[in-house]
């Protein structure tokens, strides 16, 4: 299974790929698509739909998992990720995608064993889960492999327990 994690941002949208045979995992691409400052909100936004269309296209992922909207206390800026996160799940299944959606504390469960860790904690075990030589850079585009690994673990839990299921 070939997903897609997705770590938005209309600044910095981070995006990993990585490839799920059995238990392991394969990386397949990473990166971060950015946006200036100077640019007005629609033209971020066509940035960001047309660039990330072209890597769904270059990898031709099955399913994107994309981290859920936290945002503490500035709405604003929880309005203009919240955009950039919807351009990002148009552009997903527009091209033809199941979409997977999960809460920072659920990544972080999933990769760290323990919802609260902090971010160096995360970006180790991204680093470590993919063999990966160094933790990726920028942090939004370790976010984005955390949120496939998430989905990845996810998934396979979900297969065992229907296969549990049917048995009975």
């Amino acid at each position: 299974m070939r997903i897609l994690g997705i770590d938005p941002g209309y600044a910095i949208l981070g995006y990993g790929i990585v490839e799920m045979k059995g238990n392991h995992f394969e990386v397949c691409g990473y990166g971060a698509v950015t946006t200036e400052a100077s640019m007005e909100m629609p033209d971020r936004l066509k940035c960001l739909y047309s660039s990330l269309t072209e890597i769904i296209a270059q990898y031709e992922p099955e399913v994107a998992s994309i981290e859920e909207l936290f945002f503490n206390t500035n709405t604003k800026t929880a309005i203009m990720v919240g955009q950039a996160r919807g351009v990002a799940i148009l552009a997903c299944v527009n091209s033809g995608m199941e979409i997977a959606e999960y809460t920072p504390l659920q990544i972080k469960q999933a990769l760290v064993g323990y919802g609260r860790a902090e971010k160096k904690q995360v970006q180790n075990m991204v680093k470590t889960i993919l063999n990966l030589k160094e933790v990726p850079k920028p942090d939004d585009t370790a976010d984005a492999l955390a949120a496939a690994v998430c989905h990845g673990h996810s998934a396979n839990s979900n297969k065992r327990l229907s296969k549990a299921m049917k048995l009975r």
